[in-house]
């Protein structure tokens, strides 16, 4: 009876930490397809899909082509943290920045920054791929710096990590954005066609015979 009144509060809690998180993805971990060439290696990630790297408070990177599964992967490592009991929270970048900016109008910044401060795992997608201002760049270095070394963040980017840098514009503000997200990171760098063509193939295929 006990162990059935702790399943159901923690079942609870499970999903109170999902429908907080808001991912766009409902990505279950048990789905994830190892078969397609894409370089994604079932021990690292499987490393991942433990928390861990959120319980040391370090950072994941992930970037790859268009269509090869970033944001799922991302999601997937996002749901696994909820079932570990870690709060999370996902953005796409530029919904980030645009809240940021909002908040400074209306006079939620300092309470916005705080929550996401205190958030275990922050989803930040498509990262890179509109110019910052320099508003942005100085709201996006305050979140990491509330961030480095206290709690993880999560990073799917089109861009190479190499051409962050210049994304992010500012050479002083990008190194110090850029020191705090690698410091202590595991990056998964993804490749080959994307998935959602191959499968496009796929059907396409199986239509034919």
């Amino acid at each position: 009876m006990v162990d059935r009144e702790t399943t159901h509060r923690n079942n609870n809690k499970v999903t109170r930490l999902l429908k907080a998180a808001r991912l766009k993805l409902q990505a279950h971990p048990e789905e994830i397809d190892y078969q397609h060439p894409r370089g994604l290696h079932r021990s690292q990630f499987a490393d991942l899909l433990s928390s861990r790297w959120v319980h040391q408070h370090h950072n994941v990177l992930i970037t790859g082509p268009t269509g090869c599964g970033k944001t799922y992967l991302g999601c997937a490592l996002a749901n696994q943290a909820c079932r570990h009991g870690l709060s999370v929270r996902y953005f796409r970048t530029s919904r980030l920045l645009e809240s940021l900016s909002i908040a400074h109008g209306d006079g939620r910044f300092a309470k916005l920054t705080q929550q996401l401060a205190k958030t275990d795992l922050l989803v930040l997608d498509d990262w890179g791929l509109e110019k910052m201002t320099l508003s942005q760049r100085n709201d996006l270095l305050e979140i990491m710096e509330d961030r480095h070394g206290l709690r993880s963040t999560l990073i799917t980017s089109q861009l190479p990590i190499s051409q962050w840098h210049k994304a992010i514009g500012d050479a002083t503000l990008a190194d110090a954005i850029l020191d705090r997200l690698l410091h202590n990171s595991h990056k998964l760098n993804l490749k080959g066609e994307s998935m959602r063509k191959a499968m496009s193939k796929m059907g396409q295929s199986d239509h034919s015979e």
